[in-house]
């Protein structure tokens, strides 16, 4: 799975050489309902192609949906899928995200991209990332209350012991076999030979999990900033909190091997460890806001939002996920003017507060209508 980061957000936030074509789809993860998800697909092209070609001449039509097409009949990529995609492409890039909820079917062709269902997904409060590991291979797995996949570790992170530890391996040099309860894929090996290699097996785990560490730290938990939870046998546990130095990594656990277990007992064992902190989390946001609010230094109305957000002001802002406000954020002066929905210039208040916070590097999250601490969609706390 493609991650979603604040960073890449950030970066299609800026300015981009027209066309910026943004495409949306639901998908569905398991037959027969996936095999809708091709010929939808290819119906969201014609309008693509529709839109560009009342516009740009043919040819350069042809040129930019040529990755598009290429998608069109690559039936692996089209078995492989979770909830959402989001296909966002311009003459300097072409990106896919991979989406653990569902959006709505969207084609939206102009001289910016369209990146609100985008927003919704990165700023959901119930995301996490379970960091899988053993002696012999690293997984990442990224995912919420709903759903768990394994997530594309990308260059500059070791997938394996060997990988990570190269010329500096002894591990290969001693006879290892695994025996008794612990027997099994991710046991712990027993090692034989010269008296010295438990040692050095030792201290291979030390370089392992120190290099793993530092790798998830730098490529996914900071770009992220998601919490991290450790998926490892109960022996690997103390070693790897001893030489960790990330941040985001919790405290408890899961105490299996997660090569060894299904995907659905690992997404259940996960949401068993975060929803404390995930509650947590929430209860401090609500009662930071109600002290600033009663500092009058935090505000629920909308209008009050807006203009904080245009100055700056706003440190967090906390939207109820599912609520929608029609109207438009005037960009280049804070006003708010209210609207319809169904009018083809009004869009949802709430996205657009949500994007102008990110620019001006505040932090948002999107709660469920029974967490939020207001009944207006939408609570703001000032940063003076």
């Amino acid at each position: 799975m493609r991650q979603v980061t604040t960073d890449q957000l950030t970066r299609l936030f800026a300015v981009q050489t027209s066309p910026c074509i943004s495409l949306y789809l639901p998908t569905h993860r398991f037959h027969p309902d996936n095999q809708q998800d091709q010929i939808r697909y290819r119906n969201l092209l014609r309008d693509v192609e529709a839109s560009l070609l009342a516009k740009y001449p043919q040819r350069e039509v042809q040129t930019r949906l040529q990755q598009f097409r290429a998608l069109v009949d690559d039936t692996a990529f089209w078995n492989h899928r979770t909830d959402g995609l989001a296909i966002l492409s311009s003459p300097e890039t072409f990106e896919i995200f991979e989406l653990q909820r569902t959006v709505a079917e969207l084609v939206v062709v102009a001289d910016s991209f369209h990146i609100k269902p985008l927003l919704r997904v990165l700023q959901a409060a119930d995301r996490y990332q379970v960091l899988g590991i053993n002696r012999h291979e690293v997984k990442l797995y990224e995912g919420n209350r709903d759903a768990l996949d394994e997530v594309e570790l990308g260059a500059g992170v070791p997938e394996t012991i060997e990988e990570a530890l190269g010329d500096e391996l002894t591990e290969p040099h001693s006879t290892v076999a695994s025996y008794g309860k612990g027997a099994g894929p991710g046991a712990l090996a027993m090692h034989h030979g010269h008296g010295h290699k438990k040692d050095e097996v030792e201290i291979d785990n030390d370089r392992f999990f120190r290099a793993i560490d530092r790798a998830i730290l730098e490529h996914h938990s900071r770009p992220s900033g998601l919490p991290l939870i450790l998926a490892a046998l109960p022996e690997h546990h103390s070693l790897f909190h001893k030489v960790s130095h990330n941040p985001f990594l919790i405290e408890e656990g899961i105490q299996l091997d997660p090569q060894s277990i299904s995907a659905e007992r690992l997404s259940a064992e996960a949401w068993r460890v975060i929803e404390p902190q995930h509650r947590q989390r929430i209860s401090t946001l609500v009662d930071n806001f109600k002290q600033a609010h009663s500092k009058q230094l935090g505000t629920s109305e909308l209008t009050e939002v807006a203009q904080a957000l245009f100055t700056g002001r706003v440190a967090t802002l906390m939207i109820e996920a599912d609520r929608q406000i029609a109207g438009k954020l005037d960009p280049t002066s804070g006003k708010l003017e209210f609207g319809d929905l169904h009018h083809p210039e009004v869009d949802d208040v709430l996205d657009d507060f949500a994007e102008l916070a990110l620019k001006m590097d505040g932090q948002v999250m999107l709660l469920a209508a029974d967490e939020m601490p207001t009944t207006t969609g939408v609570a703001a706390i000032y940063r003076f």
